[in-house]
């Protein structure tokens, strides 16, 4: 299947983060939610309540797996056992698609729990490339790579972070999970622009947005996931959708959760969002 028609057929909608704060709320209530995004870490158990709810959630929605454990750029070896874990996973939620972050997250063993940027260089390109293509191997699929904030950069950088990205996504035949919030915060605290951030990665390759808020350090923003969609991240949510079009669209909360309510009412603004854009899109084609 050529790749523009896969992403069509993948587009999900509109979609929350599943948290367990909603458990209840969303098999009592069924919302206007179109699809949920798992974290999968939380689920890889064979049994247990969050899984029995995550099952009974799924029976009703489509759901698309997220993980923040791969550390595809690292240089331990790829953990086999967790990716055993993850396909077993797969095999009972049947997700739309499974992405990670493209980062690294320890080293000897030691996990740090932390999303580590990578530096943008060629050797890069080929050591990540080849893990990502080991995984898509090992799960029967192509995965999502999701562009992480950062707060420092290397020296050693020969090349954009979105060079970087596309590089892998093209080399390892992956797809991207562009995560808006996360390019809104590492133009400012890199001092790029964002807009051409957007304009550099292939359109056939992206999947998934990601919409979150940050906050304002002294010097820096940082990605927090505690706060709604600010208006600059809504503005290039905007661009993204200009450039991209329909791609499934994600409101991601991880800390200070608020009532499902005011998720599904920030949901609904994406939807607005994106549906002005392509009307107008439309509009200006005729």
């Amino acid at each position: 299947m050529p790749e523009s028609s896969l992403r069509r057929s993948a587009d999900l909608g509109f979609g929350l983060g599943l948290r367990t704060d909603h458990y209840e709320d969303i098999l009592a209530r069924e919302p206007a939610v179109d699809w949920f995004e798992v974290l999968t870490e939380n689920y890889l158990v064979g049994g247990g309540k969050p899984l029995d709810y995550l099952m009974r959630i799924r029976a009703r929605y489509p759901v698309v797996m997220h993980g923040v454990s791969m550390s595809i750029g690292g240089t331990d070896p790829l953990d086999r056992r967790y990716l055993a874990d993850v396909a077993d996973l797969a095999r009972r939620v049947e997700p739309a698609w499974i992405s990670d972050h493209l980062c690294w997250t320890g080293v000897h063993g030691q996990n740090l729990h932390d999303l580590n940027p990578l530096p943008y260089t060629e050797e890069a390109v080929r050591h990540v490339s080849e893990r990502v293509r080991h995984v898509q191997e090992t799960l029967g699929r192509r995965i999502l790579l999701e562009n992480v904030s950062s707060y420092v950069s290397f020296r050693g950088s020969v090349m954009s972070e979105w060079e970087f990205l596309s590089a892998i996504a093209a080399e390892a035949d992956c797809h991207i999970l562009l995560d808006v919030n996360n390019v809104y915060v590492s133009s400012q605290n890199h001092g790029f622009d964002a807009v051409s951030y957007l304009e550099g990665i292939p359109r056939e390759r992206v999947m998934q947005f990601h919409l979150a808020g940050h906050r304002h350090g002294a010097q820096l923003l940082i990605d927090t996931h505690d706060e709604p969609v600010p208006d600059p991240v809504w503005r290039l949510y905007e661009e993204a959708v200009r450039r991209f079009g329909r791609v499934a669209t994600m409101i991601e909360r991880d800390d200070n959760i608020p009532p499902l309510d005011e998720l599904v009412t920030e949901l609904e603004q994406a939807r607005r969002v994106a549906a002005s854009v392509i009307e107008l899109e439309a509009a200006t084609v005729q």
